[in-house]
């Protein structure tokens, strides 16, 4: 082989070579615009929370406080204060409703005070009434006992876990109580106005005066989100790496565990209050109470 050739074929090796790294680097470009337009979508994803209303019902409750949804005969239960929302007044009830908004039975169990908070267990249906948790036998649509808890005077919010231990928060006395076996004790003091409960598999979700709290089994605290307007009311989980939280005055919040807040409605120039919210996850459907204006409206989440 000649001097020349072996130049000539170095040269070309040398320009295979740079050719190869060229292609290596522009496959790397590639590779990484995608994943950046990958995680840019998923960030967009969450980012673009949003509210769409589908319906509102008639203004035919009675200051409708809570919702919730029962799966089995696929309805919703409405709690109706009826009046002052911490006096003994015996006007309160508990109404029923399709989902579609329609087909509802106003007061479908009467002889309550104010009742607000609700969740169930196994048809029997918990229900904070001021001073006492009411069970209601749901196939026989009556009272079925009551457990007074001594000390308190406005009862809020109740959430049930899947064996069935029952938690209330005392917005007053400022306490969460646990029902278990029928015995009533106290779970948890010194908090500042506790109002939605909602009992995971990781622990107790607390909504305080517009912060919310993660309390495990050993009762420790960490605050997951704070900034909310005060008056935060309901929570439900919609992902697990969010949640839906509602202020009585007319803020509806996206939340995620990583302690960030977003506003997704804001009815408070319309003076209508957004009460103990309920989410469908099958149907991504929102149902909020009104309060003082004696409806129901739902929403679906996108």
């Amino acid at each position: 082989m000649t001097l020349q050739l072996k130049i000539t074929n170095l040269i070309q090796l040398l320009k295979r070579r740079l050719q190869f790294k060229k292609i290596i680097k522009t496959m790397k470009q590639v590779i990484v615009l995608t994943l950046s337009l990958f995680l840019f979508a998923q960030v967009g994803v969450a980012q673009d929370r949003k509210l769409t209303k589908l319906w509102e019902s008639d203004s035919l409750f009675k200051t409708p406080e809570s919702v919730l949804i029962y799966p089995k005969k696929e309805f919703l239960f409405v709690s109706n204060i009826d009046g002052n929302p911490a006096e003994k007044d015996g006007k309160g009830s508990i109404g029923i409703m399709g989902t579609n908004g329609k087909a509802f039975r106003v007061e479908w169990v009467k002889g309550l005070n104010a009742p607000k908070g609700m969740g169930i267990y196994r048809d029997k249906l918990y229900v904070t009434d001021l001073d006492e948790v009411v069970m209601i036998e749901v196939d026989k649509s009556a009272v079925g006992k009551r457990y007074p808890i001594p000390g308190t005077q406005f009862l809020n919010d109740i959430t049930v876990d899947k064996k069935g231990v029952i938690y209330v928060s005392d917005s007053r006395g400022k306490r969460v109580y646990k029902i278990e076996k029928e015995e009533v004790t106290l779970f948890l003091d010194g908090l500042a106005g506790p109002n939605g409960l909602l009992i995971q598999d990781e622990g107790l979700y607390i909504l305080d005066s517009g912060t919310l709290w993660l309390v495990d089994a050993k009762k420790s605290k960490k605050k997951i989100a704070e900034g909310m307007e005060g008056g935060t009311d309901g929570i439900e989980r919609v992902s697990n790496e969010e949640f839906i939280v509602s202020s009585w005055a007319g803020i509806i919040y996206l939340v995620k565990v990583d302690g960030t807040v977003t506003k997704l409605l804001d009815y408070r120039e319309d003076k209508i209050n957004t009460a103990d919210i309920a989410f469908d996850a099958k149907t991504k459907t929102l149902y909020v109470p009104t309060f003082y204006n004696n409806k129901v409206m739902a929403f679906r989440l996108d």
